[in-house]
């Protein structure tokens, strides 16, 4: 265990023991289930991994193989982009921003190593170095109208707009969309930083485990590329130029004329919906490529699912990728027998650029 989360066993936080590759955070103190908490947390984010990019020409590298524009990100504001097959899928959603030395990369960990390791492939002669430094810097989320005033001592002022960034001395802290109506703040720190501010954070804000945060992502809907979701959607079908994630002004990437045609010819016939399910003793999880069937064609999936989160010891909230033509009809999840889906509203609107 690394000196944080033997830090965080010693503050009550429970693990999953049964696998080493990526720590899982079952739960603080009393067992409790942290994942319902959706106002006033602060959660350890252990399921996202960083990669840094050096190098004089590593914003170039960049540029040329993500979805949004890396040359002239500055230094104030982080942005969502995807790493896309050459067949315009995508194989990674990421968080980047820049700090005076670096650009760092936050993606889930359990794609980390690979989508690094193609990464590296076609770094060639360019002067551009990547490194896994997950484990060198400490990632939370925190949330909440308590949340401000929590931060104070270390970010007297706070980024004001979504993914605006700001860098003091204590680390990175990034404004991320609103959920459940409330703001939510991530901050980057040091571990050595994290233990000294986590007594003060938890004794105002509720200890949680990162289902609170993917929870909330899902509320914001925000999606997150996993392994069983790689290769499976063009940008736009789970909403990711409506949420500022592809710059169609930028130059080419890996898949680009095909997530340039989906937005300029023809009508988007699939998008990414909210959704909740309810749960009991025959669905006790929801995941991550789950199939969904419609009542009006039962006979071939209609989607799948893209993320998924315990809201409450009753239902998983989900965002799931679907035909257009069968979100008015009755969904169920895994089967047409399967559990049936409640559409919930997105924060933005669905809108088409062929409109």
């Amino acid at each position: 265990m690394t000196p944080w989360l033997n830090f965080l066993s010693q503050q009550g936080a429970q693990f999953d023991a049964s696998t080493d590759a990526v720590p899982q955070l079952l739960s603080f103190g009393d067992g409790t289930a942290a994942e319902t908490a959706r106002t006033n947390f602060v959660a350890p984010l252990l399921h996202l991994g960083l990669i840094s990019a050096t190098g004089d020409e590593a914003a170039h590298f960049l540029h040329n193989q993500l979805t949004n524009d890396v040359e002239h990100l500055n230094a104030t504001e982080a942005r969502i982009a995807g790493y896309c097959s050459p067949k315009g899928r995508l194989l990674a959603s990421l968080l980047i921003w820049k700090t005076v030395d670096r650009i760092l990369l936050q993606i889930p960990r359990e794609i980390q190593a690979p989508v690094q390791k193609r990464l590296q492939m076609f770094i060639l002669r360019a002067k551009a170095k990547l490194a896994d430094i997950s484990d060198e810097q400490v990632m939370l989320g925190l949330a909440g109208p308590a949340a401000a005033s929590a931060l104070m001592p270390w970010f007297p002022e706070l980024p004001l707009a979504i993914y605006d960034k700001i860098e003091t001395a204590a680390g990175t802290l990034i404004r991320h969309s609103n959920a459940f109506g409330i703001p939510r703040y991530q901050w980057i720190t040091t571990p050595e930083q994290a233990m000294e501010a986590w007594p003060q954070l938890s004794a105002v804000l509720q200890p949680a485990t990162s289902e609170a945060w993917r929870l909330a992502e899902i509320d914001g809907g925000v999606p997150h590329i996993t392994t069983a979701t790689q290769e499976q959607f063009v940008p736009q079908m789970i909403n990711f130029e409506l949420i500022g994630g592809v710059n169609f002004k930028k130059g080419c990437y890996p898949g680009q004329e095909i997530v340039a045609r989906s937005q300029y010819l023809g009508k988007l016939k699939r998008r990414m919906m909210h959704a909740s399910v309810a749960i009991d003793e025959t669905v006790e999880q929801v995941a991550a490529g789950t199939e969904i069937f419609s009542a009006d064609d039962p006979g071939q999936p209609c989607g799948m699912v893209v993320n998924a989160a315990r809201a409450s010891s009753q239902s998983v909230d989900c965002l799931v990728e679907i035909k257009l033509a069968s979100a008015d009809a009755e969904v169920r999840l895994g089967s047409v027998d399967g559990p049936l889906l409640s559409f919930q509203p997105l924060p933005y609107p669905l809108t088409d650029p062929a409109a």
